[in-house]
């Protein structure tokens, strides 16, 4: 039985009460609060709904899930990073970011990207917590990507590109920064081929809980505004 959540309670059900169809489905109600949103992604869940539709929030068994260490970087893409076309930067268009990956896509109607949701995002960046990463073509933003990071976790939202590699190339800084700095696992959510070719692989549910517990509580990543420095491959 699906649990629904009222606009003054903030408690989630636990996550082995989500749905086994659909996959993950814990509950439905609520708001876009961004107190609500971190209490979400704290407790391994996070909203995915469209327009006309509840929100939705949601915690798949298994969970995809990448790796600092394990991050793989094809011999193609190797070569674009060190031809540095593109200029990174972190935290200098958060809202031009969420709006590209807001934009149509080839492959899907419409976006479960809302105006609400851009709204709270970028709420969520004005408190610290949403942060972006910005691929540039000169002055053009040509790809990026955004998430949130709480604690040593990191949990990513969605990319896009509109150049050959563009948000590969912020991905791939992305993922360097965050081993650098210590954090322990990127959230990936739902599997795509895509994020698999990167290394994402799957992770119980109960075993992602378990890096929540043991790494949310940990002191954050300062120093995000700094201009970002492009990945050094041999």
């Amino acid at each position: 039985m699906l649990n629904w959540l009222s606009r003054d309670n903030f408690d989630f059900p636990p996550l082995d009460k989500a749905l086994h169809e659909p996959n993950g489905l814990l509950a439905a109600g609520g708001d876009l609060d961004p107190r609500r949103l971190i209490q979400a992604y704290r407790h391994g869940c996070f909203p995915w709904y469209q327009d006309g539709q509840p929100i939705l929030w949601w915690s798949p068994d298994p969970r995809t899930v990448l790796f600092p260490d394990e991050l793989h970087v094809s011999r193609s893409l190797a070569k674009c990073l060190r031809q540095q076309r593109y200029r990174i930067s972190i935290d200098q268009a958060f809202e031009q970011v969420i709006h590209g990956c807001a934009g149509p896509r080839d492959y899907a109607d419409g976006t479960w990207i809302t105006t609400p949701m851009q709204k709270a995002y970028c709420e969520l960046h004005r408190m610290g917590v949403a942060h972006s990463v910005e691929a540039w073509d000169g002055n053009e933003l040509v790809g990026g990507l955004y998430g949130l990071a709480i604690g040593r976790l990191f949990f990513g939202e969605s990319m896009f590109s509109r150049a050959d590699n563009a948000s590969k190339v912020a991905f791939v800084t992305l993922v360097q920064r965050l081993k650098t700095a210590g954090f322990e696992l990127i959230d990936c959510q739902m599997p795509t081929q895509h994020l698999h070719s990167f290394g994402a692989r799957a992770i119980s549910r109960r075993e992602f809980a378990a890096y929540l517990r043991r790494h949310l509580d940990q002191t954050p990543l300062q120093d995000w505004t700094s201009q970002a420095d492009q990945p050094s491959l041999a």
